[in-house]
């Protein structure tokens, strides 16, 4: 039966439409079991739904899709070395978080929800308004003055009603959380729906790589909602004995914002507070991700590591993969020098996936000072 779970105090709750967090305070996941049928993957269309017994949504009449998902798996050289890359910058609202969207989205149509509300740095805000206008569901996003300007125009064309606030990103959601006593919270790093639909990266990669895990992933970091759904997706996997092991998980950061990191290199079980600095980097901008624990327990079971890259680093994987004709934006190219700097030190003989996660046309703005004449 499908519940709401606190993996910090292990109270658990019947789902609920205003509920999304713990008596204690902390995020909630769901206890669902998933089925994993591949005669049925193999007969239906190239989208995140092909994995249908593994999501949880009861009825296909409810499910919003604008054909999200199966994204290419690209192999990539760097420094002689192969990577398989996917190509999530390709979904419909040009980034990742359009996992995330379709599948809590389809829950709240299913849970026959009106309006919601989300808090976001642009791409998230993006995808949850994106669904939300093909549900015919009202939706609110709150988003930071210093969003960038491109990712504010992709909001409100899909009819969202848009909330700037002044201050952090974490002002932000402290503003959004009060709105979210009375309206639903369709939160990307709250909500365990989310998580849900992030999960099926891992389904991808399982399924292009021949049925097989691959022995390494390197994901960025900031509320590490891919992070945490290729980790749910690869030991949902596990458990049903698809694969034998989950593969080592290696998040990035931005050394200008880099809690996750500090928590690892620590050996704290919790990421630390910390004064966050400007970077390029806005998508992994986050100096209290709500999920820490989580990322840093994920990170640990799995003997991955965490690593930081400067801005110029970030820089010079922009140009890169321009010159690759990738034009990503930089929170993509964060994960490109995280790579590069993986491989320096480790790798050699393991199988390696990672992802490009948003569209350059998201960030031109902020890039326009990196095209010389």
């Amino acid at each position: 039966m499908e519940r709401f779970y606190c993996p910090e105090c292990n109270r658990t709750y019947p789902i609920h439409p205003i509920l999304w967090r713990c008596r204690c305070g902390s995020p909630l996941d769901l206890l669902f079991l998933p089925q994993f049928l591949k005669k049925k993957i193999l007969h239906r269309d190239s989208t995140l739904w092909r994995y249908r017994e593994a999501l949880p949504i009861k009825e296909d009449q409810v499910i919003v899709s604008l054909g999200e998902g199966m994204t290419p798996l690209e192999e990539m050289t760097f420094d002689h070395r192969p990577v398989w890359i996917k190509i999530d910058y390709l979904f419909p609202t040009g980034s990742y978080k359009d996992r995330g969207a379709a599948v809590l989205v389809s829950k709240v149509k299913e849970l026959g929800i009106r309006k919601v509300v989300e808090d976001s740095s642009g791409n998230a805000g993006a995808a949850i308004a994106a669904y939300c206008a093909k549900a015919g569901i009202g939706c609110e996003v709150y988003v930071p003055q210093s969003t960038s300007p491109e990712k504010l125009v992709q909001i409100q064309m899909y009819g969202a009603r848009l909330k700037r606030v002044a201050g952090s990103r974490e002002k932000t959601a402290s503003v959004t959380m009060k709105a979210a006593q009375k309206t639903y919270y369709a939160s990307h790093c709250w909500n365990p729906y989310f998580l849900q639909g992030t999960k099926t990266f891992a389904f991808e990669v399982w399924e292009q790589m021949g049925w097989m895990a691959p022995d390494t992933v390197i994901l960025p970091v900031g509320h590490g909602t891919l992070l945490l759904g290729a980790y749910l997706g690869f030991k949902e996997l596990k458990e049903a004995k698809k694969i034998k092991k989950i593969p080592k998980l290696i998040g990035i950061q931005s050394s200008a914002c880099a809690p996750i990191y500090l928590g690892w290199t620590r050996g704290l079980t919790s990421s630390p507070a910390i004064e966050k600095k400007e970077t390029m980097a806005e998508g992994i901008a986050i100096s209290e991700p709500v999920r820490g624990k989580q990322i840093l327990k994920a990170i640990r079971d799995t003997e991955g590591e965490v690593l930081t890259v400067t801005e110029r680093e970030i820089k010079t994987a922009l140009h890169e993969m321009g010159r690759r004709g990738h034009f990503i934006e930089p929170t993509a190219a964060a994960t490109v020098a995280g790579i590069k700097k993986y491989l320096k030190k480790k790798g050699q003989n393991e199988i390696v996936v990672s992802t490009l996660t948003g569209a350059g046309l998201k960030a031109t703005e902020k890039m326009t000072h990196l095209i010389t004449p």
